[in-house]
């Protein structure tokens, strides 16, 4: 299984040393959900220097990481980023988009992404899983109610892509992920973040957020994370 990550952002130079880039937090975090007989590779291409797969079948699946930028800001390489999610749209591939991807899918494909009404989210957030276990999807076993991701994000989807599902929701955010056919999966949290990482990106960020969101998403880092369910989730997609 080949999976290429289109990396839209970096850590921050002071964090990499202990928490890695981004693409290698994809990396562990996959490689520790993958069963037994599974070989995994994986492909990164930097977005922001250009790097896009020459053909589209170099990988069995893509994964577009999150970042600070928004969806909607006038930049190069997200425009050409939305014409590659477009041609992997058209060609039914493999497609995985992680808060930032999850917001630039569905913006590209005729939903709309734009800042929350209910402001930044930090933190460890629940999402409901919106569908009875009868009509949930292939991919999501094992089966869950719900399930608790790292979120850091102040924008969303507000508007779905006609024919788009969605299988999850927070309090805060009713798009919490989204499905489009059998190729094209969204997660507005983050399963790749550990709660040490979201922990100093809060302390980073503690003035931007202010002060009650800063407490109440360090409080929230108590509860478990469900990352290598999430992950599985992502592999047992791939592998349909």
């Amino acid at each position: 299984m080949r999976i290429g990550i289109f990396q839209v952002d970096s850590v921050m130079p002071e964090f990499i040393d202990h928490f890695g880039n981004y693409p290698q937090m994809f990396e562990s975090m996959f490689s520790d959900a993958a069963l037994e007989h599974e070989r995994l590779s994986f492909k990164n291409y930097d977005i922001q220097k250009g790097e896009f797969p020459k053909q589209i079948d170099e990988c069995d699946a893509y994964v577009i990481t999150g970042s600070k930028n928004s969806v909607y800001e006038a930049l190069d390489w997200i425009r050409d980023l939305e014409n590659q999610v477009i041609e992997l749209h058209k060609a039914r591939k493999k497609l995985v988009g992680i808060c930032f991807g999850h917001q630039l899918i569905a913006h590209c494909l005729g939903g709309e992404s734009g800042l929350s009404p209910h402001g930044w989210a930090v933190g460890v957030q629940t999402s409901e899983i919106t569908c009875d276990v009868d009509s949930q999807m292939d991919w999501m076993e094992p089966a869950v109610e719900k399930f608790n991701l790292i979120s850091s994000h102040k924008d969303q989807v507000l508007k779905l892509p006609d024919d788009a599902r969605v299988y999850c929701e927070s309090t805060a955010c009713p798009v919490g992920g989204f499905s489009l056919g059998e190729h094209i999966i969204t997660f507005q949290g983050h399963p790749e973040f550990s709660a040490a990482y979201s922990s100093e990106l809060m302390n980073f960020r503690r003035d931007l957020l202010g002060e009650s969101c800063y407490s109440l998403g360090q409080a929230s880092l108590q509860k478990p994370l469900d990352r290598t369910l999430v992950a599985r989730w992502i592999l047992n997609f791939i592998a349909e």
